[in-house]
């Protein structure tokens, strides 16, 4: 572990809280500006985006780029993907949008998968995927809906899966193929080499690399961080990140950092990042995912926030406190109420079930302002602001 000699700064909670707001660019309206170069420089701030299957409301990859992108399109994203090619989607703590141009840290991942070949002894015999190989090198790009017969018979009858499906995954985790274009959860898949049409393919990291990429992606991000934050669900990295970080702590690289009620929990941060921060004003609302990286790491989120984040939506209904799909809400600084909202796109309507105010924070004032980020929200989940976008009504109440 980094050695504790050096005297840690201390920071008061506030203070930590600013920074690390400062670092996701949640403490402004438009950080990153408009189009599909603002949604690349706000993925390769973040370092990445996580994909999710759940659509209750927008999918959480776009709902990402929203809350840091006020004129943010799903066109923007897509065209990153399959046309600028600027971000590829792989494996960080889940599938997520990854900048391409750190494409080399994730290469010996890739190369792991394809010399470890018990991982996917379910999905097939390697000849099964070179099968698949040379038909997507003959015949282009394919989604599974392109697979009318599937390549290999279920293991077992009452597997739910389709078997060819694994062995696209399969292909795409071992690095031979890459997710060209998605719709929705449809994945289009092309060789690896063929979607990016290298001049040169990316040398592979080393070890130490990838390591210092971890790091330096953390503090990017996150501004203050610690060895949970850097490695989230990938503790076998925290041997390797703590020795990075004494031998930066040693060049005055990193100070360490004193955080209120943080306890035997260490903090590092940059120099330059420990400047003073004002508090972002209370009427800056943002309406968060439940898989905002803000959110994401519940610990944190409890001791910079004093929000303790639950995902009810695997809860009996009975259990709930907030609802199926709380979505938390951001005044300022502050996780002030937690919205479950449902969007009906049928009848192109943002569907309020519960507003939960969190304690001490119900206010006129506060009300009026997320209502307002409510008809803005209302307007994204509906797709109206892809084109310019006439005012909706009021959000529909649910019935309790």
């Amino acid at each position: 572990m980094p050695p504790r000699s050096r005297k840690p700064t201390s920071l008061s909670v506030e203070q930590a809280r600013r920074l690390w707001l400062h670092a996701q660019r949640l403490d402004r309206r438009d950080p990153f500006g408009a189009g599909p170069d603002a949604a690349c420089a706000a993925i390769e701030h973040l370092g990445y985006v996580q994909i999710d299957t759940i659509n209750v409301i927008e999918r959480c990859h776009h709902h990402i780029l929203y809350a840091r992108l006020p004129a943010y399109r799903r066109a923007d994203l897509a065209h990153l993907q399959s046309v600028g090619k600027s971000v590829f989607e792989y494996w960080t703590h889940a599938l997520a949008y990854v900048p391409t141009r750190d494409i080399r840290y994730f290469l010996p991942a890739m190369k792991a998968h394809r010399e470890e070949p018990k991982r996917w002894s379910a999905v097939g015999a390697r000849e099964e995927t070179r099968k698949l190989l040379r038909r997507i090198r003959k015949d282009g790009a394919l989604s599974i809906r392109d697979i009318e017969e599937d390549l290999i018979e279920k293991a077992h009858l009452w597997a739910s899966k389709k078997p060819s499906k694994g062995l696209l995954e399969r292909a795409f985790y071992d690095g031979e193929l890459a997710i060209s274009a998605r719709a929705g959860m449809v994945k289009t898949y092309e060789l690896f080499d063929r979607h990016f049409q290298w001049e040169k393919k990316p040398t592979p990291a080393s070890e130490r690399q990838i390591t210092a990429y971890l790091l330096d992606r953390a503090l990017r991000a996150q501004g203050l961080v610690s060895l949970d934050s850097i490695c989230h669900l990938d503790a076998p990295s925290k041997k390797a990140v703590a020795e990075l970080i004494a031998a930066r702590v040693k060049r005055r690289d990193l100070v360490p950092v004193a955080v209120e009620g943080a306890g035997k929990t260490q903090h590092w941060a940059s120099p330059a990042a420990l400047e003073p921060l004002a508090a972002p004003d209370e009427t800056l609302i943002h309406i968060l995912s439940p898989f905002d990286p803000l959110m994401i790491q519940r610990k944190r989120a409890k001791l910079l926030l004093d929000y303790a984040h639950v995902f009810e939506a695997y809860l009996p209904k009975e259990k709930r406190a907030y609802g199926y799909f709380g979505l938390p809400v951001l005044a300022g600084e502050r996780v002030v109420a937690v919205l479950d909202l449902k969007t009906d796109r049928a009848a192109g309507k943002l569907l309020m079930q519960q507003w939960t105010w969190l304690e001490g924070c119900e206010a006129s004032a506060l009300k009026t302002a997320i209502e307002e980020e409510l008809q803005r929200f209302e307007r994204f989940q509906l797709g109206q602001n892809e084109a310019v976008a006439e005012p909706l009504p009021e959000i529909t109440k649910m019935p309790a």
